[in-house]
């Protein structure tokens, strides 16, 4: 695991400029770091070193007769095969590294390479002889990848962060980004909250030449349901294929381990990954909020040593600017900062950490896919029902009046994921300023468009796994795992597993409890009866065990004076007036601290926005 940075040489002093650009991300890869300069392209490089961990696999790496040079960030797991097709073609290799694999790969398929790779990664190399740029990010988004073209310079990289020591660099606010953010939690489109920098997406190559920029999608995700194998079948497909990704992504040079927490993702991983070492993190002594006592019952069950740590408040308070500072871009999810805890402690015994992220999405683990169809109302014809979801929503919202506004809508009118922080309404009330920001519906219906005629749940795991899972879970795994100079993989997200996953039937991703032992899960109903075959029967019962996320006292310490001023200040900041209205602000939370309505995400949105605008543009 590593970072980049690169641009087009328009500088005097470009192997100065290239080297300050790679300090500010030196925490991706503490071990080497390595640079490619020439009068046309500056490229740098920054190592954690997995694969190949002697000085040979080094970046940057050249093909054979160095006309081509690249940098790379990942890991790909099949490389030795895909390395064996290139020696049969001819191709000679000068390391063991998967990094050589992809610029001889680019030098025989070009493009086609990037269908051909199974694992994660953002990598761009420069062909001297054409003047030709090629990048590419992974399937899913779990690496990142950033540009930007600013003063005649094309800039791209890890994290935004390192264009800031770019001569050429201009640092503004994008206005339009901040309103989005408060409906969605995160910056849900290519566009970042600096102007002009954008992110390469998922799935997506650019090619440059001749200062023209030309951006494709190589591939996508296509739900096709099979109804031909029973339950029994599908669960016998699931547990073969998450064995074979887990072992493939326990490819290192060096010790691997786990994260785990009470949730049957990241058990299932643990026990499937038959590591030494397993890591959790917790808030107090509240079983809501503190997992580690499951953890290390678990952990002995499978007989693997426990490491975990209790965050205290403070610890966790403190460490919100450093946590939005690795983001780049404000993350209004409190699970980043335990994320950030937990790869701390791990990264003090190893470099690399299996995690369960992408399940959810992948097989249909959120309790909002269990809502569609779920209820008898649901069977009253849509007319009725969008009738009474019209009056309801007259009314003062309620838990009960709530039902009904809901249901009266379709999905793609009321699911923009997994967090719906401000209504645009609301978000136009709260804010002083005038954006050209896009509807949440503008920003969704894309996605929805694609799956039309694909059942609720369907549309709605395919819109988080094009936003939720790629703005939110996957940026917060790398920035936070490489704060710490640590290696986080994901065995869910492997290609083979969702080409699996997108055959399962709806039925068996989403299934409505009668109170059997057979059919009492909810969600990830058929991963959940896979996982339950791996798993000690003591520790069986994450199987059937709700979904709680990473839980974050937010609600509580937002009550707790100390907490409460911290919020109240920073709402009636400067920096605050600039952008809100703040006495809408100051009633969020006066209304929350009186128990009148738990307004704790909404606050925590705000909040955290301004921290992170402090730590990039205060000064």
């Amino acid at each position: 695991m590593c970072g980049i940075i690169g641009f087009t040489n328009t500088v005097d002093d470009a192997e100065k400029v290239i080297g300050q650009m790679m300090d500010l991300i030196r925490h991706r890869g503490p071990d080497a770091e390595g640079k490619y300069v020439d009068e046309s392209i500056a490229l740098g490089h920054r190592r954690l070193s997995i694969i190949d961990v002697s000085s040979t696999g080094d970046q940057p790496i050249f093909n054979e007769d160095g006309s081509k040079v690249i940098i790379f960030n990942g890991e790909i797991y099949n490389y030795r095969s895909i390395r064996e097709g290139l020696i049969e073609a001819g191709h000679v290799f000068r390391t063991n590294t998967d990094t050589e694999v992809l610029i001889h790969g680019y030098e025989e398929y070009g493009e086609k390479l990037l269908n051909m790779l199974r694992g994660m990664f953002a990598f761009v190399i420069w062909d001297k002889e054409k003047k030709e740029l090629f990048g590419a990010r992974d399937f899913f988004g779990i690496k990142p990848m950033y540009y930007a073209r600013m003063g005649g310079t094309f800039m791209f990289g890890s994290e935004i962060k390192s264009f800031l020591a770019h001569p050429d660099f201009k640092k503004e606010l994008n206005t339009a980004a901040l309103e989005n953010y408060l409906t969605f939690q995160y910056s849900p489109t290519q566009e970042t909250f600096f102007k002009n920098v954008y992110k390469l997406l998922p799935a997506h190559y650019f090619r440059m030449k001749d200062g023209k920029v030309e951006i494709r999608r190589y591939w996508d995700v296509h739900f096709e349901a099979d109804g031909k194998p029973d339950l029994d079948e599908w669960v016998k497909r699931i547990s073969d294929t998450f064995h074979d990704s887990v072992e493939a992504h326990k490819i290192a040079d060096v010790e691997v381990g786990s994260f785990l927490s009470s949730g049957v993702d990241s058990s299932y991983v643990a026990a499937v990954a038959d590591v030494d070492k397993t890591f959790t993190v917790g808030f107090g002594s509240d079983k809501k909020y503190n997992e580690i006592s499951y953890a290390k019952e678990f952990s002995a069950a499978i007989g693997k040593e426990n490491t975990s740590k209790v965050i205290t408040p403070e610890e966790y308070w403190d460490s919100l600017s450093k946590i939005q500072y690795h983001m780049d871009e404000p993350l209004a999810d409190p699970a980043a900062v335990a994320l950030y805890f937990v790869c701390n402690i791990a990264s003090e015994k190893l470099k690399v950490v299996l995690s369960g992220e992408g399940a959810d999405e992948i097989f249909g683990g959120y309790n909002v896919y269990s809502d569609p169809d779920g209820t008898l109302y649901d069977k009253l014809p849509r007319s009725l029902r969008r009738g009474i979801g019209r009056v309801a929503a007259k009314l003062p919202a309620h838990r009960g009046v709530n039902f009904f506004v809901r249901k009266g809508r379709d999905v793609e009118e009321r699911f923009i994921g997994n967090a719906y922080m401000f209504t645009p309404e609301e978000r136009k009330a709260l804010l002083k300023i005038k954006t050209d920001a896009p509807s949440p519906m503008a920003i969704t219906m894309p996605y929805y468009r694609k799956v039309r005629d694909k059942d609720d749940v369907t549309k709605m795991q395919y819109l988080d796994l094009h936003l939720w899972m790629a703005g939110d879970i996957l940026l917060k795994a790398d920035k936070m795992s490489m704060a710490n100079s640590l290696e986080l993989r994901v065995p869910f997200l492997d290609k083979r597993v969702m080409a699996l996953a997108e055959k399962i039937p709806t039925k068996y991703r989403v299934t409505h409890s009668s109170g059997t032992e057979e059919t009492r899960y909810i969600t990830k109903y058929a991963m959940r009866l896979a996982a339950k075959q791996d798993t000690p029967p003591q520790t069986a019962k994450t199987a059937a065990k709700k979904k709680l996320g990473f839980p974050v006292p937010i609600r509580v310490w937002l009550k707790e004076e100390k907490y409460y001023n911290i919020v109240r200040e920073a709402f009636e900041s400067e920096a605050a007036q600039q952008f809100f209205n703040t006495a809408p602000l100051v009633k969020l939370l006066d209304d929350h601290r009186s128990g009148k309505a738990d307004n704790s995400r909404k606050i925590w949105t705000v909040f955290i926005f301004l921290v992170w605008y402090k730590v990039y543009f205060a000064n």
